[in-house]
Formats: structure tokens, sequence, C-alpha cells
């Protein structure tokens, strides 16, 4: 069989959760099925750590997928055209887009689709082409997969699909995050905050993952209880909005919230591994893999009690409601100040854990593809 695979978010050193998917998932699909190739389509030069085996073929189209302009023109005309040149049985893409050409049987991951839920979060041709082509995208494909149960539902109830013909595949967690040792999480503690414990947010900062009220609820745990634990921001802002930069200046404690950046994948897990917990209090999350990172780390979490992070935390994390700042400040103040709730979490994690990891999700999608060859 030979597979044609939207390889566009292969991208070094700058794998997001969906790219992270696709990487982790792809590079197992290749190595365990040998017998059948597959046809990697690039938007731009290709690292050569993405190609996994010697049944990965790269293609780089002329065309970067940089913008919903060219997102029209690749999917629609430049990938239908290479398919059919090549001969591909069918085409895989992990990231949402797809085409709506006819007679290409399709596997296509929607991961969430809070564009449709959230549209003003999104730069305006940005939502205007997933608003009106991810649905079709949908319908169109032979076979669909998404993250969690919940992101099931909400594809069923939103966009009318059958739930039949969905498939729900789990992320994974990199082999990396593993507990620290205690000298280690002590040395990175006097490198980081001169030896002060730090609530830690992995993430992009977008509205959708409420960054406004996280911050706004650190500032008041800090307030009612006066304790000198530091919130550290690790990652990158997504589209343009002033709002963060607005509240942080008006933050009372806001010399005891560190931004880091993007990290490498080593001082991730470091950081990660010596907080004293995740917090991860979205609007939406289709999955929240930051979730299982931290759990396997032996870091308890603090998250939304909405969408999929119940789902993905289960008994490991202490769950808040998103838009009550309160709510959130109390997480903070109960994951501070006490160590044997925080020592429960950590117990709960070591059997949620097991749900997860990239094997599982190769499989499943593995099974995927299969159904779509069999449909």
């Amino acid at each position: 069989m030979r597979i044609a695979v939207n390889a566009q978010l292969l991208l070094k050193n700058r794998l997001e959760g969906l790219g992270q998917f696709t990487h982790e998932t792809l590079k197992r699909l290749v190595v365990n099925h040998p017998e059948h190739e597959f046809l990697f389509i690039f938007d731009r030069d290709w690292s050569p750590e993405f190609i996994y085996a010697p049944n990965v073929t790269p293609i780089k189209t002329l065309i970067p997928s940089r913008h919903p302009f060219l997102w029209y023109i690749r999917f629609q005309f430049i990938i239908p055209h290479l398919i059919k040149k090549h001969k591909a049985d069918l085409f895989l893409s992990t990231d949402g887009w797809s085409t709506t050409c006819k007679g290409i049987k399709t596997v296509t991951v929607i991961h969430d689709i809070d564009f449709w839920h959230h549209p003003q979060n999104f730069p305006y041709l940005t939502r205007k082409y997933y608003n009106y082509f991810s649905p079709k995208f949908a319908r169109h494909s032979t076979r669909l997969a998404t993250v969690s149960e919940y992101s099931k539902s909400d594809l069923v109830k939103t966009w009318g699909l059958a739930p039949e013909n969905i498939d729900v595949i789990y992320n994974g967690s990199l082999e990396i995050f593993q507990p620290l040792h205690p000298s280690a999480i002590a040395q990175t503690l006097t490198e980081t905050t001169q030896g002060v414990p730090y609530f830690i947010y992995i993430g992009s900062l977008n509205p959708r993952k409420n960054i406004k009220g996280m911050l706004l609820a650190f500032d008041r745990f800090k307030q009612q209880t006066q304790l000198p634990h530091k919130l550290m921001i690790v990652g990158e802002k997504m589209w343009r909005d002033a709002t963060i930069d607005r509240v942080f200046e008006r933050l009372l404690s806001k010399k005891d919230v560190l931004f880091m950046g993007r990290q490498s994948t080593e001082n991730l897990h470091r950081l990660l591994g010596s907080s004293i917990a995740l917090v991860l209090v979205s609007h939406l999350e289709g999955f929240g893999i930051p979730l299982i990172e931290a759990m396997n780390c032996d870091v308890p979490v603090i998250c939304s009690n909405t969408t999929a992070m119940p789902e993905v935390a289960g008994k490991a994390g202490h769950l808040v409601n998103p838009g009550q700042i309160e709510s959130i400040a109390e997480g903070f103040r109960r994951l501070a100040s006490e160590p044997d709730y925080r020592n429960q979490l950590i117990d709960h994690a070591g059997i949620q854990k097991t749900k997860f990891s990239w094997d599982q999700s190769a499989t499943k999608l593995w099974g995927s593809i299969e159904k779509c060859m069999n449909s």
C-alpha cells in the first residue's frame, strides 16, 4: 500500500501539540509497517530526522503552507495532483487539514474545533478558512479520528457526524518525562527561583488557554496567602493578543511571574519535574498533552473541569472552574499548602498515566487506516 501523508507540521524544534502527535505516530507507523510505502508531503525543506525509514519518500511542494490562500491551493490542488501522480491508495492527515476532492480515500485527525466555538480568538482569514473547510473535510473523509471522547462527542453534536465513523486516539508522552531525583529538583530550584517553589504553565499564549484567568487567580492566591510561590510560564504567543500584557502589568505579584519563552525538551522536563504543580485552566482542550507529561513526572495538575481535561486528568487532577478566579485561586492554595492532598493526586496519577502512550496511539491510528481501506 502507498500512503500519502500531510507532513507540513513536521518542523525541526517546533513540534507543538499537533506536530508532536504527527511525529510520534508517524515514526512508529513507518517502522512498524516496512511493507508499505509512505509519501511525506512537506511544504518546505525537511529535516532528515523526519525521514524515519527507507520506506519514506519525501516530497516538497513549491508553495509553502503559510496562509489560508496557500492552504487552499495546497489541499485542493497540489496534494490531489500528487496523490494521483504517485498513485497513492490513501491520504493521511493528522493535523485537521484535508481535501474535498473526490475519488481519494482519506483518514483525517481533527484534534478539536475551538475555531468553531471561539472564532474571535483567530485571525479573520484563518477562522474563515477553518470554519468553511473543516466541516467539509470532516464529511468528506472516509475515516475520522480525534484525541478524546469529548472531542468525538463535540464533532458529532456540532457537525452532525456519524459517531461510528470516528475513532478516539489519545495522545502520549515522551519517554523523557520521568520523575526527577530530589537533588536535580533542588538544583533546578536554586538556578531558576533561588529555591522558591513554583507552579508551571506549559503551552502557547493564546486566548483559549485562559492565561488572563490564570494570572488573576495567581495574584489573588498570593494576596490571600502571602506564600512565596512563583508562577513560571513556558511558551510563546500565538496570534496577536495584548490582553496578557495588560493583565500582567496590573498584577500586584508580577515580580513572581516568570515568562520563560520556548524551551528545549530537556529543559522542559527539568522545569516541569521540579514544579509543585502544572496549571492548565483553558476554556477548551481537545486533550492537553502537558497533563500527562506532568503525571509522568509525578507532578500534580490543576486543570479545568470542562471539555477533555477531566477525561485526561481523571482523579489525578484538581479540577477548577476556568471562568471563576476564586476557583482557580483555591487550586493554587490547596496544592501549595496541603502536601497530603498533593501526594494523593500523585498517587492517582500513577494509575491514570497508564492509559496514554504513543505506542498505543500509533496502533490505533493504523487501525483507522485499515478501516478506511476496508470501507
